[in-house]
């Protein structure tokens, strides 16, 4: 077997934390089993995740002197076969090792195999790599107004900031709408008011267009309320944003400004 390098001890912690990430990374049974059927020692089991597993990588290239068993022990966490009902966790695992792998000249491909790449050598350029989740945004049609106000974030897969730049970009454009200068339910309860409506998504003649715009300005008040202020106020690290929950906001968020979109429609009608 040829003899990779051993990598930088920067590298090694980026792939640890990573791969032992409280939300998306590997669970602790997970890489006990992994390190177990690679023969690799696992010196400090009670440790938190990704610094049991970045101790456990160090202390295999320390007395070896090869940057072999990262490749290996990254080649069995990405085995395609354990994300037959997880395929979200992949991509998230697959991005985020393309950054930080793009460094040392590697990248995971879509088998979950290690394979050399070009090195990197800045943030921008590794970053360039990680692009899949924002990619699949454009392609599904993802409304601009949305992308408008959170894509350094998606770029960044920094989901949790993503989600609330963009609920807050929708309360952005109620704003300029409606010439309203309040925030959350009560900007969404008058600019959408089925008695006095500031904005009109349609003639609201009929039930079912007075329902209509009942139900949006309810899904607006339910996503300022369940979304938009868990994010502003709770931190990260108690209140994770997964990827799959990210793209189901953000789809919702979408919906929303096409309805917007038809607003002058209606007004340029009466």
């Amino acid at each position: 077997m040829t003899r990779l390098p051993c990598f930088q001890s920067d590298s090694l912690e980026a792939v640890s934390r990573i791969l032992g990430d409280t939300t998306n990374g590997l669970t602790g049974p997970e890489i006990g089993y992994i390190l177990a059927d690679l023969h690799l020692e696992d010196p400090t089991p009670e440790m938190t995740k990704w610094k049991r597993l970045f101790n456990a990588l160090v202390h295999a290239q320390n007395k070896h002197q090869v940057g072999n068993h990262v490749i290996q022990f990254i080649n069995k966490a990405m085995s395609p076969v354990r994300y037959i009902s997880e395929p979200l966790k992949f991509d998230w695992r697959q991005d985020s090792l393309n950054v930080a792998l793009a460094f040392s000249g590697y990248a995971v491909n879509n088998h979950g195999q290690v394979i050399h790449s070009n090195a990197e050598s800045t943030l921008e350029g590794a970053r360039s790599r990680a692009r899949r989740f924002y990619s699949s945004l454009l392609n599904r049609g993802t409304h601009p107004e949305v992308l408008k106000y959170c894509t350094e974030e998606l770029l960044q897969q920094n989901y949790f900031h993503a989600v609330l730049e963009a609920v807050k970009g929708v309360a952005e454009r109620i704003r300029q709408m409606s010439g309203l200068s309040t925030d959350g339910a009560e900007l969404v309860t008058a600019a959408l008011s089925t008695k006095n409506p500031i904005i009109l998504l349609n003639l609201l003649k009929t039930e079912t267009e007075i329902n209509e715009q009942k139900g949006i300005a309810n899904l607006l008040v339910g996503v300022f309320g369940a979304i938009r202020n868990p994010t502003a106020h709770a931190p990260k690290l108690v209140w994770p944003m997964p990827e799959q929950d990210a793209a189901d906001i953000l789809g919702i968020l979408s919906y929303v400004h096409r309805k917007l979109d038809g607003v002058w429609k209606c007004y340029s009608k009466e």
